[in-house]
């Protein structure tokens, strides 16, 4: 068999336009658009690797390195609420705006 992809990224169509750095839900997985993406538009999304994603900031909202980590409403959580990303590939605090998620297929 031939080989079609390395498995580090898939092909993407958005509906609506996807910017550069944003996580994308397809299917129950996610992946990271490395590029903008127009609507309607083929592009990629890279679905292994180590990606600054968006959190929410305030009480209660340190993620420990290793947290299995979701995006829920484009921002990265911890416990059961949206779609599994992966884990923290190192800690975030309170005030961080931004966790480091080591995105995992399947996890």
């Amino acid at each position: 068999m031939a080989t079609r992809a390395e498995g580090c990224a898939i092909d993407y169509t958005p509906s609506t336009g996807v910017a550069a750095g944003e996580a994308v839900v397809v299917g129950s997985m996610v992946g990271v658009a490395s590029r903008p993406i127009a609507a309607n538009e083929l592009g990629a999304l890279n679905v292994e690797g180590v990606f600054s994603i968006v959190k929410p900031t305030g009480a209660g909202t340190a993620i420990a390195q290793g947290a299995k980590v979701y995006l829920y409403q484009s921002q990265a959580v911890t416990g059961a609420t949206g779609t599994v990303m992966g884990f923290a590939a190192k800690a975030a605090a309170t005030t961080d705006n931004t966790v480091d998620v080591l995105l995992v297929p399947g996890a």
